[in-house]
């Protein structure tokens, strides 16, 4: 008899995933948007903006930030950010971060033919005479899917401050609909069912709902290491399964009830 054979995990996919803050009258807040519903992964989540890294995403660090660590990543973010959001952290031959009246230009002329694969994002930038700003997205932390899972993910998270005068919008295709909130309130709302939080999303939320302002979270984040996570599913001696990560990953502990993978 044969044995059957050991399926190997699925290959995780690059890619970047951007906590989008500013500071409001009632503390700061954080760009989220909905997932469209017939998506494949996190379908009718809420969750930060982002998406896997491109191959143009490489040609464009190697460029600009040959030396900065994860810009591959960070330049994916950046795009992601345009394509889901409508903010754009690029600064033109002068040095000054794209304004709203250019944005709205700049949307206009091509992020439909960018989020619909037509147009390269190198293209944009050429076209524009722009530099995107990989130092302002700030490692937060690195999460990769589960090795059980069918479709896997090795995320890196960064924390941006939008541009005082970018309105973030969702795209209306893999987004359709988006809010700024609270991260207490985000968690409050998944506490509650009314929304659906995935447990990555979850756990990123709790870290930055202990600041206040945008500028406390990013000298936090400057000083804090990252610390990879790759979820699994251990089995105690009582029998009880939990979700297991590192536990200086700095999440408030390594174990977690298992429930928590679909939240």
């Amino acid at each position: 008899m044969t044995d059957a054979p050991v399926r190997q995990p699925a290959v995780a996919r690059p890619a970047a995933t951007v906590l989008l803050v500013r500071d409001a009258p009632d503390g700061m807040e954080i760009f989220m948007v909905v997932r469209h519903h017939q998506i494949e992964f996190a379908s009718g989540a809420l969750v930060f903006p982002g998406g896997r890294v491109e191959d143009g995403d490489a040609a464009i660090a190697a460029a600009v930030a040959p030396t900065l660590p994860g810009a591959a990543f960070r330049i994916a973010g950046i795009r992601e950010t345009f394509e889901e959001c409508g903010v754009l952290l690029a600064h033109d031959d002068a040095g000054q971060l794209v304004g709203a009246e250019r944005l709205v230009a700049l949307e206009a002329a091509h992020r439909q033919a960018l989020c619909a694969g037509e147009k390269p994002f190198a293209a944009v930038l050429a076209t524009e005479a722009l530099t995107p700003i990989p130092h302002a997205m700030l490692p937060f932390a690195h999460w990769i899917t589960p090795a059980d899972m069918p479709k896997r993910f090795d995320t890196h998270f960064f924390l941006a401050e939008a541009p005082p005068d970018q309105l973030a919008a969702h795209d209306g295709g893999e987004s359709v609909d988006s809010i700024w909130i609270r991260p207490g309130d985000a968690l409050a709302a998944a506490e509650a069912g009314t929304r659906t939080v995935l447990f990555p999303t979850r756990k990123n939320l709790e870290r930055l709902a202990g600041f206040g302002r945008v500028e406390e979270a990013m000298a936090a984040t400057r000083e804090r290491p990252v610390v990879s996570v790759q979820p699994e599913i251990v089995t105690l001696a009582d029998g009880t399964r939990w979700l297991r990560i590192p536990e200086e990953a700095g999440y408030g502990g390594s174990l977690f009830p298992v429930g928590l993978r679909a939240m």
